[in-house]
């Protein structure tokens, strides 16, 4: 049985706190500090630069990728760490674009996050050979899967409405079309099971921030099938993806395997402190977090509806077809959100009206739910939002 009270000691919660944002950024494990302090103290202090090769700081993407490999259902040596999800974005689209030279066409959906649209978007536009970013709705996208199709690139879940794709019904019929397929597995990865190799799925990549808890800008992976690898050229050609690095060649070279979608030097520090994040996962049965998961958002589903009427469920009422999140929508839901962060709740906002909580069983418990939901609705109730403190907009909502 899995021990969630164990998990939760894991982490260095404020008192006072029921954090419900874990799906935008984590909190930081108690042993963060301690793996940091580590690795800038008796590593790069004594070693210098020696600790490339002492410390091992150079084999940290892989092994890190080998840790989160695990936790996403792909085999050893298919998932590489390193630089940013954008980043990641970027080498997948493009590598899937020349695995099929013949097609001109991208497919996504207006629920995948911006960012992952902006560069795909930026990525056709400089190739310059015709080829177009094809949006269409969450429920179209199967219909929208034909023979034009080179890549189909989507969020699994929704970052918004935490909506949850059929991963396994989409990538089939991918390849039933010849598409690539390429998911980002940012609002899912660590908060519920994933089974690429199941799904036969071509790319995934995500970020290790929210439900994997590294830390603020904590780097990203990509996954690559195993018998695509060799076939992938790095459309970044970066150094630490040449397969001599340090040989210093003027041409580059693709390295073997999964090292060939390395780009830039690893963030060692912030990669320590993935490593120690990643040790919460060691004894946690997936199916079991999933498990917990939905018991926590139905409660908070439930409580929410029964004592506040004025907010309307943005998220799939089966908890099946939907993330680790829950979603309301509320007209004032910005001035709400401030609201309850004062009251020591926190969530966030999305726009236009979208007031969201992610759950997490590592650290949530239903206690922590039922207080959230009973603030919820005495801010509502009471219109406790309408103040002018509360409707002035910060930089990150």
């Amino acid at each position: 049985m899995t021990d969630f009270e164990a998990s939760r000691a894991r982490f260095d919660l404020p008192q006072g706190v029921t954090y419900l944002d874990g799906n935008s950024l984590g909190p930081m494990p108690k042993s963060a500090v301690e793996r940091a302090r580590q690795t800038i103290a008796d590593e790069w202090g004594p070693m210098l630069i020696t600790g490339w090769n002492k410390a091992g700081w150079m084999n940290l993407p892989g092994q890190l990728g080998d840790r989160i490999g695990r936790l996403i259902g792909a085999p050893a040596g298919s998932t590489v760490v390193g630089d940013t999800l954008s980043i990641k974005v970027y080498q997948a689209v493009a590598s899937a674009l020349e695995l099929r030279p013949g097609r001109k066409r991208v497919l996504s959906d207006n629920g995948n996050f911006p960012s992952d649209l902006y560069m795909a978007d930026g990525l056709l536009r400089s190739l310059g050979q015709g080829h177009d970013l094809k949006v269409v709705d969450p429920e179209a996208v199967l219909d929208a899967i034909d023979e034009s199709i080179a890549a189909v690139m989507l969020t699994q879940v929704d970052y918004r409405s935490g909506r949850l794709h059929d991963m396994k019904k989409i990538t089939e019929k991918a390849h039933e079309a010849g598409a690539i397929m390429i998911w980002d597995l940012a609002h899912s990865a660590g908060a519920l099971p994933i089974d690429l190799t199941a799904c036969n799925a071509d790319f995934a990549v995500g970020c290790t921030y929210k439900y994997l808890n590294g830390g603020p800008g904590a780097p990203a992976f990509i996954h690559v099938r195993p018998d695509l690898i060799d076939q992938v050229r790095p459309a970044l050609s970066g150094w630490l993806g040449h397969a001599a690095p340090f040989a210093f060649d003027l041409d580059y070279r693709p390295g073997d395997g999964i090292s060939r979608m390395r780009v830039g030097t690893p963030p060692v520090i912030q990669m320590a402190v993935l490593d120690t994040a990643l040790d919460a996962f060691d004894d946690i049965s997936m199916e079991a977090l999933r498990a917990r998961s939905i018991e926590l958002s139905e409660r908070f589903i439930s409580e929410v509806e029964a004592g506040c009427k004025q907010v309307e469920l943005a998220s799939p009422r089966d908890p099946q077809a939907r993330g680790s999140q829950v979603s309301f929508r509320f007209a004032e839901g910005y001035a709400a959100m401030q609201a309850l962060i004062a009251r020591g709740v926190i969530g966030d906002f999305r726009a236009p009206d979208i007031m969201r909580f992610g759950f997490c069983p590592l650290y949530n418990t239903p206690e922590e739910v039922s207080h959230a939901a009973a603030e919820l609705c005495d801010i509502i109730a009471t219109d406790g939002w309408d103040k002018p403190a509360f409707k002035t907009r910060k930089a990150v909502t």
